[in-house]
């Protein structure tokens, strides 16, 4: 019978006094934990899967709220996301309900937060993202990226910034986000990673697409998390492998 298989890790890095990203699997949520051992889920391949990583935004108050709040919106969502518009609204939705937490609560202004994921259905792949937390590619020996990075143009020599052009919350406005979404379609064999910076900036692309052509599953969560620890740990780190099996 055909499947989804996701492994999942969640963990604040080595500088980083607190985890400020959330994850979310299908109906399982993880929030500002520090966990060293993937978790791993399989589910029927048929009803939507919804697979996201939130990235509280740094510097402003309550990252972890934010992260939070959205990635169990998405997770009571995930059942009726059958489409590229009912992905679109539930990002939108998202912004609304982050907005709409920070004006009841002076402590909680200008909360903010990355998202990036993927809803895998029957035979397709909607992936979905705000910010520069990524989705890539996997299936093949070439990883590639299909979410789109929200900074601005980087200056010659630099590979990584932090700043947002757009973001899930952060005080702008409800409103104001233009979700990139995209849809593809998958069957037995392809791979998927959603992940959150704290992956992608200390560890370079080449060395994640190695690591996922030698590894699968939890051991490949595991090998870019130590990847990440390695070259620093500077920041929250939060990844999911996804993979179509038969």
């Amino acid at each position: 019978m055909p499947y989804v298989a996701v492994s999942a890790l969640s963990h604040p890095g080595l500088i980083r006094d607190h985890n400020e990203d959330s994850l979310v699997v299908g109906p399982w949520t993880m929030c500002a934990a520090a966990a060293r051992t993937p978790q791993t889920f399989v589910f029927p391949l048929g009803e939507p899967v919804v697979v996201a990583v939130a990235d509280g935004i740094g510097g402003q108050p309550a990252g972890e709220v934010a992260s939070a709040l959205v990635v169990r919106r998405l997770s009571a969502l995930g059942p009726a996301l059958d489409g590229e518009e009912a992905v679109r609204e539930a990002v939108a939705g998202c912004d609304r309900a982050v907005y709409a937490a920070a004006d009841g609560d002076p402590g909680l202004t200008a909360m903010g937060t990355t998202v990036a994921g993927a809803v895998v259905l029957d035979a397709s792949l909607i992936s979905f993202n705000v910010g520069d937390s990524r989705v890539f590619d996997a299936t093949g020996e070439e990883l590639r990226l299909v979410s789109v990075d929200d900074n601005p143009p980087l200056p010659p020599g630099m590979r990584t910034s932090s700043v947002l052009t757009q973001a899930i919350g952060g005080g702008g406005g409800p409103g104001g986000i233009l979700p990139h979404v995209s849809v593809r379609p998958v069957g037995p064999g392809a791979r998927y990673l959603v992940c959150s910076d704290g992956l992608t900036d200390p560890v370079p692309e080449d060395e994640v697409a190695e690591l996922l052509r030698v590894h699968d599953d939890g051991m490949a969560v595991f090998e870019l998390w130590r990847a990440a620890i390695e070259a620093g740990g500077p920041d929250n780190i939060t990844l999911a492998v996804v993979r179509i099996g038969s």
